[in-house]
Parts: C-alpha cells; structure tokens; sequence
C-alpha cells in the first residue's frame, strides 16, 4: 500500500470516531488506537504526519482469556501528562527528565472480560503494556502475545539474530552473541529460526525505530521478536522451552493482577534515537540501595589475552599492580581461582588490592541444569539461602563484585532467578555483572547495583575472527543497537598484537572503544606487556578517562559503518569516534556546543599499530579516519 493511501485509511478511520489519538508532548508523533470492524485492536504511529507503523496488531491470550479478539473499547481515561526526574550510575546520562503523555484504554472481550492496555508517548518515542486485573480470571496463565510492529514495505532492518538454546560450547546458547544483519529488507526471515533479539533496529525514510522492552521484575518471560514478519509485520516472540531455571516455569502465571513488560519504541531521528534513555525510563525506579556503594570503574583482567592458566595468586596480584598503576578501580579474577587461589589468598589479595584502591570482582558459574560447563565456583548461588550465605561471606573478605556466568535464557523462572540475585547482592552490597546472560532491559536503573552484564559478542569471540572487516563492522553496530540503552561488557581495546592472530582495527579505533562504549564497569583486555606499547599520552588519557558520564550526544554515524559521539564529565568533554569502513573516511563534527575550547585529539598514526597527536579546535571539526581507524578527542 502506497504511503499516501495508509495516510488517507487513517484519517479516514479517525473521522470515523472509531479510533483514539494521542500525542507527544512536541507534538512530532501520534499514536492512533482503534478496534476495527473485525473487532481487532491495533495502534499506528505516525511522525510529523507521515507513516512510521501501519495498524499493528495489539492483544494478549491467557488461559481461558482470549483478548486478541472480538473486542470492545469500553473505557478510556483521560490523558494524563507525566514527568520524572531520576539518577543513574551507569548509562549516556546521569540526571534525567522523562516526560510523556499517558492514557489507559480498557476492552472487554466476547466473555465480557477486561483488560487495559496502557500508552505512552513522549517526543522520543512511545511505550505500551497490558494490565490484566479481571478477579474474574482467578489464575492468569500466558499463552501468547499477538502484538506486532507493521513497518512501512521499504523499511530497513538491523537486527541480531537469536542463537538457538542449549547450542554452543556446552550448551551455553542463547547469549545474545550473533553478528549482526545490515541494512535487510524488513520480511526477511531470522536465519537461525529461533527470532531477534531486542533491541531491534529499523530504517523508514528518515525515520529510526529502536524497539526493545523494560519493566523486567521477575513475574514475566523475556522475549524477542519472532523468526517470521510477513509483509514486514514483525511479533513478540516467545523463549524456547528449554530456556528455564531447572524445572522452572516457562512463561508468566499470576493469581494477581498480570502486568506485562512494557512494549518500547524509540522514534525519531537517528540522533533523537541514540540520545534517547526510553529504555531506563519505562523500567521501575531504584530500590533502596547505598549510593556510596554504587562505584563505577575501570577494570585490569588477564583472562581474555591469558585465559585459565594465569588465574593464580602471583599473576592477579600483578594485575592489582597494574590497576593500581593505570588509576582503575577493580580488578576481575575469572573463573577457577577457588581452586587455583582459594579463599585465605583472595583474602590476601583483597587486602592488598584495597591498600591500592582497588576493589577485587570475583566470577561465578550460575550453575544449574541449563549448562554442562565445568568451570568453578558452581552452584553455589542456586538458592536465596546460599546467596545470602555467598555474598556475606564475599562482603567480610573485602570482595566488592560478582561476575555470574552462563545463564540459560529468557523463561520467566529465569528472569526471577536474574533479579533474586540482584535484589540478594544489594542486600550485601555487591556490585553484579551478568555474562553469558540476557539483555539487561533497564535493571541498571531498578538495581543500581547492577554495574554491567555481557549480551554481547565481544572481545573473546570477535579477536578471533577469521574476518576482519566483520569485527570492525559489528564494533560500528552496537552503539546503535545492543549498547543503546543498557550497559554492555564488550570488554574491549587491545593494543598489541598477539602471536597467531592479526587484528584488523587499528589502535586508534579500539581507544576509540573506551568512549563509545558503555559499561558501569569497563574490563579493558589490555593486560601490562600490551600498555607498555603505547605512547604516554594514551596511557594518560587512560588514567584520566571517567567511569561514569553526566551527559551524551551523538554526532555522526551510521550502524556499520562508523560513529562519532560525544560524552561529559564534569567541565570535560570527551569525544570519540571509528570508522568500521575499508576505506578512509572524513567526518565533520559541529561542537559549537562546547563553545570556543581547545582539545587534543588522538588518533591513528602511520601504522597500524601508532598513534598521533595533534590539537583539536571546538566548532566545526573535520576529522579524518583511517581505514578501520578511530580517534578520542578531550576538551577541557
């Protein structure tokens, strides 16, 4: 259907008085909702008139509740203008205002049922769940979700494909560890049939929707969207069966009332989406958790270059040194140092590391049915008993962090199992990083310990890759998409090269990495012989580099292809940027914003394994970018 026949279906269907409009506080979106002549509920998206999402699908099947069907819209509120301020710790922003206007619409189906579905719309984009409070309906069981995202038919897709559970290294699947697709037709189906994850990017004009979902508190399965989109008609897709705590249950059942995640869209430009923090607005506010211990940092860890053989007592007492000497925070010592240190001498380190203001990160397999991994401490965080047990024993050795390994994917038992362990390690005050794991979907905010959590194919996949140019490309993707609203350890930059593997990037693009990404706790891969390599100047930038920002602003870029982005710090600003592209690349910056500063730039010198520096005026900067080269940029 052409663009301006769906224009002229809506308007038509708006006179007709048989749907509901609402708007963002700028007025740039509307959101149409209406039950049609088929007695179906769908909503439409439009901005500054023109059509981001056709009529798109709305409802939900439970268990003897059928409300994707013969439907009535039988109560509408009035709109209710909302605002919030908060705090993060970790993310593109430290203090932020969310405004949108929100209106609650109830239906009632064939058996007389209710449920509400709730919208939000800010100038940002919009959100939506369902509520379904009905004592009539005494256990509310989900069977299916019908929502779907009806995108326009020359609309572009970037999305990460779902890895199949209980595949990979000892059935470690999923993790959220594919490559991404580029620049696809929307249709196109999910090649390892098993969905896309969120979030999931798209292209429509001159209109980016990011969706993803937040509101995770344990009572509901996380999803993704499904394999098949015919007509570019995307839907909620649900976990495998296999992806559950042991013998725990697959999807949400409640006696109360259920109330879904909140379905979320980004849309805008692309700068109104990668500036946006919808994924952190639409989650529940922060539990009650010492902010003096909500510390983020930078991390020394010697597994990604060294891997088990190193996690003895003299080489992590090293890597505190090293800490120590680069002014990080932590140092994170991987699996096995139960066995191979043991607890007297993680006491000892500890000690030693907090003499030298480092703070220890100890990793743990999340253990159970769902993995046939080896790799210790195993199963000792299975049950709120031994939790609690755990992590005041970690608490009274001085150990300020976790790093949970090898989750078994997205069912509702183990999304509870995600949010017990973060609700056990605030309550001991320790700070948790979840690897092999989900998307985070906005528990940074709920659980400000929650420093950071992998979802991600990172630096222990991509530094073997066979192809080069892909690891570039997927390094150019994330802030667009994985790294867009949640924290993300991609534990990135190296600058050496290691014997037997020829990295592709070159030195400037992975310092570029340290900016660009974000993590509450970023685990540099560099270990000491590497560092040593660099000139002072990086190894000061380095040293100086924040862990946490107070505010972000896309500049340039295109997912793929290459990104610029800047981020503040008290009086500084930090700038940096990649390019993923074979060929050199010129971008121009408008940093009028900072006023009339002067910065250094760093960047790619005349090898692959240099740098340069040279001075940076604020204003309009044209920077060039070497072939898989990158630059960082500081203005006081």
């Amino acid at each position: 259907m052409k663009r301006t026949n769906i224009a002229a279906l809506w308007i038509a269907t708006l006179a007709s008085g048989a749907a509901h409009a609402l708007q963002s506080p700028n007025k740039e979106l509307d959101v149409t909702l209406a039950v049609g002549p088929d007695h179906m509920l769908t909503y439409a998206v439009t901005r500054n008139g023109q059509p981001v999402l056709r009529p798109s699908p709305l409802g939900l099947q439970l268990a003897g509740a059928d409300f994707s069907r013969e439907l009535t819209l039988v109560k509408t509120t009035p709109v209710k203008a909302l605002s919030e301020d908060y705090r993060m710790a970790v993310g593109k922003r430290r203090q932020i205002h969310y405004r949108a206007n929100e209106q609650v619409y109830s239906v009632s189906n064939a058996a007389g049922q209710r449920m509400d579905v709730a919208f939000r719309v800010s100038d940002d984009g919009l959100a939506f769940r369902y509520v379904v409070a009905d004592p009539s309906i005494a256990t509310k069981t989900f069977v299916n979700e019908t929502t779907g995202f009806a995108f326009l038919p020359q609309a572009r897709a970037f999305l990460q494909p779902m890895s199949v559970a209980k595949t990979g290294w000892k059935g470690t699947n999923p993790s959220y560890e594919e490559h991404y697709t580029h620049d696809i037709p929307v249709g196109m189906p999910a090649p390892l049939n098993a969905g896309w994850v969120f979030p999931a990017l798209f292209k429509s004009g001159d209109t980016w929707v990011a969706l993803t979902e937040a509101g995770m508190d344990g009572s509901f399965h996380a999803s993704r969207l499904d394999t098949l989109s015919p007509n570019g008609v995307y839907r909620i897709g649900l976990p495998d069966p296999r992806e559950v705590f042991s013998n725990g249950k697959l999807l949400a059942e409640t006696t109360g009332a259920m109330v879904t995640p909140w379905r979320v869209l980004a849309v805008g430009s692309l700068r109104t989406v990668m500036d946006s923090t919808l994924g952190s607005d639409l989650a529940a506010p922060a539990i009650r958790f010492d902010r003096k211990l909500v510390r983020p940092g930078r991390a020394s860890w010697s597994w990604a270059i060294l891997k088990d053989d190193y996690t003895v007592f003299d080489v992590q007492k090293k890597f505190i040194d090293y800490a120590a000497d680069m002014r990080w925070d932590y140092t994170l010592i991987d699996a096995g140092w139960d066995e191979k240190i043991g607890d007297d001498k993680i006491r000892e380190l500890a000690r030693y590391g907090a003499g030298k203001g480092i703070g220890l990160i100890l990793w743990y397999n999340s253990a159970g049915a769902w993995n046939d991994t080896p790799m210790t401490p195993r199963d000792a965080l299975l049950t709120r008993e031994k939790r609690v047990r755990e992590f005041a024993r970690l608490s009274g050795m001085g150990v300020k962090g976790v790093k949970i390994d090898f989750f078994g994917g997205d069912g509702q038992s183990m999304i509870q199992y995600y949010v017990d362990i973060l609700k056990d390690a605030a309550d001991a005050g320790i700070l948790v990083n979840f690897h092999g794991a989900t998307l985070p979907r906005g528990w940074q905010r709920t659980y400000p310990n929650l420093m950071t959590a992998e979802a991600i194919r990172g630096f222990e996949f991509v530094i073997f890759e066979p192809d080069q140019d892909k690891v570039a490309r997927h390094a150019a993707t994330v802030p667009f998409t994985r790294n867009l609203f949640d924290p993300m350890d991609f534990t990135p930059m190296v600058f050496a090269d290691r014997p037997n593997s020829k990295r592709g990037t070159r030195n400037g693009f992975e310092l570029a990495e340290s900016v660009l990404f974000l993590s509450g706790i970023q685990h540099y891969a560099e270990i000491p012989e590497g560092m040593a390599t660099v000139p002072a100047y990086v190894k000061t930038f380095l040293r100086d580099l924040p862990a946490s920002w107070d505010d972000s602003r896309f500049l340039a870029g295109y997912p793929g292809s290459h990104v610029a982005i800047a981020r503040k710090a008290g009086r500084r600003w930090y700038v940096a940027g990649l390019n993923a592209d074979p060929a050199e690349r010129t971008v121009t910056l408008d940093l009028s914003f900072m006023g009339k500063r002067k910065g250094v730039l760093i960047t790619d010198g005349a090898g692959e394994r240099e740098f340069s520096q040279a001075e940076l005026l604020a204003g309009k900067a044209a920077i060039t970018l070497k072939p898989h080269g990158g630059f960082v940029a500081v203005f006081n």
